[in-house]
């Protein structure tokens, strides 16, 4: 078995580009590998800023061969009545390149037709690499590609060279004018110069001793043991930052980490503050004690071990220093003003073109957190009120000018210094969680209600006019809005008509909307249903249990998620499958029948009546239970007419002649087929 190596040799690449585009490299050469019948053991892709490296190990040196069947002319064309080629098959069989003699006769949908078998022998791998690489370079996606030169192709950086190896064979192609080779560089600054390379192995004790760490994880290892040996050095540690160390591991070939410190006067800025303004802007690590509080010092990770730390260390610090006494003064002067006072201020703020000013925003968020409240609990109406009116009033205060991703958080802030109730300038902060897919939740009933507010006035004003996201597209994030808004729902057990939100939410866009509010209604409901869909199979709720909860509605997530882990709990059952195949029966019989009256005098078989007692005793004690939402419990009383459905279909005709029969049959079906449908439509689950 053989190996190959690709390496892309480029200009630094930004950070957040690297990750997804090695993703998509190791995806893009297991496809290739399949659709070309190459055998590998193992693929693997590295990088860093500047080289983006695939790896595959145990390729097989040639193509699997195969079989090719090519269908022909049918038997009675190809063959006369004494079994003689014809012209036909003649020229079928030179067609294909075989003598006449090996043609095969095979029985098709259509009949007996010849077949000409062929066994073709793989390719060598080496030559149809030189064909998949270029393919395979100019597929990476990322998120802006660029042209350079005079140049067609186009990649995330300029190329600067191509190390394409199979079995230390170099395979050749180009890209725009760089051709393929064997050779690499080191460290940009420092290892100058390039080498040769002659495998895998030599490559990457080459590139270790060249100042390069081409694996991920090995870098971002290195990147935590040391920030924590500097933090430790002060006795502090690091504080916990997934997303910053993930960033840095893909902004250095060779992580050195250098601890600085800063004024301990700048420690009564708020946490929030320091941490933003060392990570965002500078990409430094925070120190803090064991009880989390910070201290004085930051580790900043550089792509570079400098001559004298002590001079690098000095620069960071000065470039620290003003950033934090500019947060320090915009933190003073933005207290001057109290949050309340910003009000009017948003009506300067264009929050959309289409959709009106942030203050606006803040009015329709008021109107319809107070139209929550007074569902969920009239006692929350003080707070809701209160926090709506302050919560955008931190967009237009200097802090969050020069560092944006705070917003809330200083509102939350500048909220407590004002004097403000903490529930208040909690539900401030709260309004705007969760931030990401799988994000902090709301923990405050107004932190939530204000945040479904938010949120959906956004759904609903996009979707009003006509800023609906596509495949491929979604600038306003309503996908992870959607999903942030059933997810709060469902943390919250909140039991709220969604439709009524949206309605009320277009009725208070209703001068800013441009098509019918009943359209966007209806567009903006089926948006939630396919979110809601996908998160309960995501969590485990059979996809066909979830299509059946959803069918009667989805108004009410709360109880759309009981009764979709009701159905897939059943379907653990033993009895499930007939008791299933029963319903079913019921459901499909009866769907174009609406459920009327029964009257016991017509029936004219013991099985009728006792499906009928069945269904009057059983019935009242479902409907209990589904009122109480209590799904099991009525699901076990529903199984139990299992074995009366049964005797009623063996014993009874149902689509007789007579019509006064029929209808009363199909009347006490359609009856308990809607008792079933409050819970779900079971014509929907799968069986068998």
């Amino acid at each position: 078995m053989s190996e190959l190596l690709l390496e892309i040799g480029t200009e630094e690449i930004p950070s957040g580009f690297i990750p997804k585009a090695l993703e998509e490299m190791q995806s893009l050469l297991e496809r290739g590998f399949q659709a070309q019948r190459i055998a590998y053991k193992d693929v693997k892709a590295m990088g860093t800023p500047r080289r983006l490296v695939l790896v595959a190990t145990g390729v097989a040196p040639a193509q699997e061969g195969r079989v090719v069947e090519t269908i022909g002319p049918a038997k009675r064309i190809a063959f006369d009545p004494q079994g003689n080629p014809t012209k036909a098959a003649l020229g079928f069989a030179r067609g294909q390149g075989i003598p006449v003699e090996e043609l095969k006769v095979v029985q098709t949908e259509k009949g007996e037709y010849v077949c000409a078998r062929k066994e073709e022998k793989g390719e060598e791998t080496f030559h149809l690499l030189a064909g998949m690489l270029p393919r395979l370079i100019a597929s990476i996606p990322f998120p802006k590609s660029m042209r350079w030169m005079d140049l067609d192709n186009s990649f995330a950086r300029p190329i600067h060279w191509i190390l394409s190896l199979f079995d230390g064979k170099v395979i050749p192609f180009q890209i725009g004018n760089i051709a393929s080779g064997n050779v690499s560089r080191g460290h940009r600054f420092m290892a100058l110069g390039s080498f040769q390379v002659k495998d895998l192995a030599d490559y990457l004790r080459r590139l270790k001793n060249s100042f390069v760490v081409v694996n991920p994880q090995e870098r971002k290892d290195l990147i935590l043991a040391e920030v924590n040996k500097a933090a430790a050095e002060v006795s502090g540690q690091v504080f916990k930052d997934e997303g910053l160390l993930e960033t840095v591991t893909y902004l250095v070939e060779y992580p050195v980490a250098l601890r600085g410190g800063f004024d301990k006067e700048f420690l009564s800025l708020p946490r929030e503050v320091l941490i933003t303004a060392m990570r965002e802007h500078q990409r430094y690590f925070s120190v803090c004690d064991s009880q989390g509080s910070l201290l004085p010092y930051f580790i900043a990770i550089s792509n570079t071990k400098p001559r004298d730390p002590r001079v690098v260390i000095r620069g960071n610090e000065r470039v620290l220093r003003a950033r934090l006494s500019d947060a320090q003064f915009f933190f003073l002067e933005d207290q001057k003003v109290p949050l309340i006072q910003r009000l009017e201020g948003l009506k300067k703020v264009v929050y959309h073109s289409k959709l009106g000013t942030s203050y606006e925003k803040v009015m329709r968020i008021s109107a319809l957190a107070e139209f929550i409240a007074q569902r969920i609990d009239p006692s929350l109406l003080d707070t809701v009120r209160r926090a709506a009116l302050l919560c955008k009033g931190d967009l237009i205060t200097g802090m969050v000018g020069e560092f944006p991703s705070l917003q809330g958080v200083m509102g939350q802030v500048y909220a407590r210094l004002a004097g403000e109730k903490e529930e208040v300038a909690l539900a401030v902060y709260e309004h705007y969680l969760p931030t990401a897919a799988e994000g902090e939740l709301p923990t405050s009933q107004p932190g939530a209600i204000l945040s479904l507010s938010d949120k959906l006035d956004t759904i609903a004003g996009c979707f009003g006019v006509g800023l609906i996201p596509t495949g491929t597209a979604d600038p306003y994030a309503l996908r992870r809005q959607t999903l942030g808004i059933i997810h709060i729902i469902l943390d919250q057990r909140f039991s709220l008509s969604l439709s009524e939100l949206v309605e009320k939410s277009l009725s208070f866009l209703s001068e800013k909307i441009e098509r019918p509010s009943r359209e966007v209604q209806s567009e903006v409901l089926d948006f939630f249903k396919g979110r809601m869909q996908n998160l309960l199979v995501s969590r485990g709720i059979s996809a066909d249990s979830v299509e059946a909860a959803s069918a009667p509605g989805f108004d009410d997530l709360v109880d759309l998620e009981k009764r979709a882990q009701s159905l897939h709990d059943l379907k653990k059952d033993p009895d499930f499958e007939p008791l299933a195949v029963a319903f079913k029966r019921v459901v499909n019989i009866s769907k174009s029948h609406p459920s009327g009256p029964i009257n016991p005098e017509w029936f004219e078989n013991p099985a009728e009546n006792r499906l009928f007692e069945a269904y009057r005793s059983i019935s009242q004690k479902a409907e209990e239970s589904i009122l109480r939402k209590d799904y099991p419990s009525a699901l076990k009383e529903l199984s139990l007419l299992r074995k009366p459905v049964d005797e009623f279909f063996d014993g009874v005709m149902v689509m007789v002649e007579d019509e006064k029969a029929r209808t009363n049959r199909l009347s006490l079906l359609a009856n308990i087929s809607q008792l079933f449908f409050k819970i779900g439509d079971f014509s929907k689950i799968a069986t068998g």
